[in-house]
This record gives C-alpha cells, structure tokens and sequence, in this order.
C-alpha cells in the first residue's frame, strides 16, 4: 500500500505557502503522492458543499510544486477530459511531466456538474464515448512524430506536438458506473476512485476494473487502484463511525482494510473536511491539524 496527501487546494488554507510546507513536508516524511482535484465553477446557489466554493487548478498548481520537490510524485484526480481537447491536454501535461522529471499520475475523468459543461461550451451528452477517442489519441500526440485523427468527436491534421514528454504519464481513469470500470480496465493504467465512493465495497469496483482487463487481454495485476481517502480526524470510537474518520489509529485499520479489498494507493484528503477546507475556516488551524495527521499518517 502507497500512501499520498492531498494538497491544500480548497477553502482558505489554499495559499501557496501553504501548499509549498505541505508538499515539502510530505516529501522528506516518505509519502508517494501528493494529489490535487479539479473545479471549474460553483454554481450560485448549489448545495454540493463547501469543499468546492474555493478551488485553485490543479495543473497550475502541480507545476508550482514541481519546482519545490524532487521525488514525489504529483498527481491529479481528476481532469475532466470533455473541457478541453485532446491536444491541449496532451501539450500541458507534457510539459508538466518535463518540469516535474517524469512524476506526473494523469488521472483523467468525464465531469458531471452541467453547469461546468455549458461554460465549457461542450455537450455532456456521449461523454463516455468521448474518452474512448480521447485516451488513446494522448497516447498518439505523446509517442507519435506526426499524428493524425479524424474521429467521431475530435480531429488532427497531421502535425507534430513537441516536445514529447520524457516518460508517457500513466493514464488513471475515474468512475463509478460499472461501464467506466469496464473503460478502465480496458484502457488506462489504473482506477481512481471518487470522494464519494462507498470504501465498504470497494472490492466489488476493483474487480471489476480487473474482469475487464483480463477479457482485453491485459494483466490486471499490473494495475493501479487509487482511493480518494477522505479523510476526518475526530474522537475515537464514535458509533456509526464511518471509513476513514476517527483517530489516527482507527484511520490506520481503516487503511490496512482498504489494502485487503485490493486497494493499492491511498491519498489522505483534508480538503473534504469542512472543518479544514471551508473558505470561512481559521486557516491556521487547518494547517496545524492537516500538520499533526501528515505526521501522524506518514507511511
């Protein structure tokens, strides 16, 4: 089991300073990861939390902590590939797999917040249809002297894009309906799962994921399976205590049952925590018990 820590990207401990002690600290305590999300609106009046009323980018935000850190690795779950082109993401993530030294984890996902898709100027319709010509044309535009597509949804004269990445990024795809773990396992290189993902059956989603690898013909024990730890520091031996929150102790079992249903990388995420990520939180003391767990929780 790898563990990560997520960055501070939302609410009012997100300040580069922050983020910089965060990314730097993790590295010298041994955590494999650091990991960052992506938001592009709040729609006014929305009820999905706090977590995401105050989001920094995430691209942006990795190749800050590129130049910060030399070993761990940097990752994103995830991009939501119907808002951009295939050619503008291949060019980005290029480049930031260039600044970082060939530690960028690609998580790539389909969105869901419609609102998001109209400012995107993109129809949320076909969307996983979408990312069937999507994956494989960034591998083209990172591996290919001149590609050309021509597509049910995108198109590429023939062209180069340089400069090519110096490793391809692995490719890690999201989704909890049982047709994107089938994508998954048919085309990336692992699976992420959401901050919303039931960690009691998680099990079930990675074979799946596994299922549908080995019918393509793939080794689905060279695969990834990532898990968003939403993680909630609290007194222990609350009643109904869910996954991941509780105690130090309790939330290092809980990691170990992840490990057990197969998980094999899981990145601690204080920024679902409104008591740490909410934009009207004392950043300070966000900061000092984000600190305590990271200290706490290293591997």
């Amino acid at each position: 089991m790898r563990i990560g820590f997520a960055v501070p990207l939302a609410g009012s401990w997100a300040t580069p300073d922050n983020m910089a002690r965060v990314a730097r600290r993790a590295e010298d305590l041994g955590y494999h990861g650091l990991w960052t999300f992506q938001r592009l609106l709040y729609p006014q009046g929305h009820d999905m939390g706090p977590t995401y009323r105050s989001v920094h980018d995430p691209v942006v935000t990795l190749a800050y902590l590129a130049g910060l850190t030399s070993r761990v690795r940097l990752g994103v779950a995830v991009l939501n590939m119907p808002f951009v082109s295939p050619a503008l993401m291949a060019k980005q993530l290029a480049s930031l797999q260039a600044v970082s030294g060939g530690r960028l984890d690609a998580g790539l996902g389909l969105g869901w917040l419609p609102e998001e898709f109209v400012a995107s100027g993109v129809s949320s319709e076909r969307r996983g249809r979408r990312a069937e010509e999507y994956v494989p044309l960034l591998r083209r535009l990172w591996t290919e002297e001149v590609v050309e597509h021509r597509g049910e949804f995108y198109e590429v004269p023939p062209a180069h894009q340089d400069p090519k990445p110096p490793v391809v990024p692995p490719i890690l795809l999201g989704g909890s309906a049982e047709v994107a773990l089938r994508r998954a396992g048919r085309l990336a290189d692992g699976w992420i799962g959401s901050s919303r993902e039931d960690l009691g059956r998680i099990g079930e989603r990675i074979s799946i994921v596994k299922e549908a690898a080995r019918a393509a013909g793939r080794d689905p024990g060279a695969l990834r399976f990532i898990t968003r730890g939403v993680t909630r520091v609290r007194p222990p031996g609350a009643p109904g205590r869910e996954p991941l929150t509780g105690s130090f102790e309790e939330i290092r079992q809980d990691v170990d049952g992840l490990a057990a249903q197969g998980v094999t990388e899981v990145f601690h995420d204080f920024n679902f925590d409104p008591e740490i990520a909410s934009p009207d939180a004392d950043p300070k003391e966000s900061m000092r018990r984000a600190e305590a767990a990271l200290e706490a929780l290293a591997p």
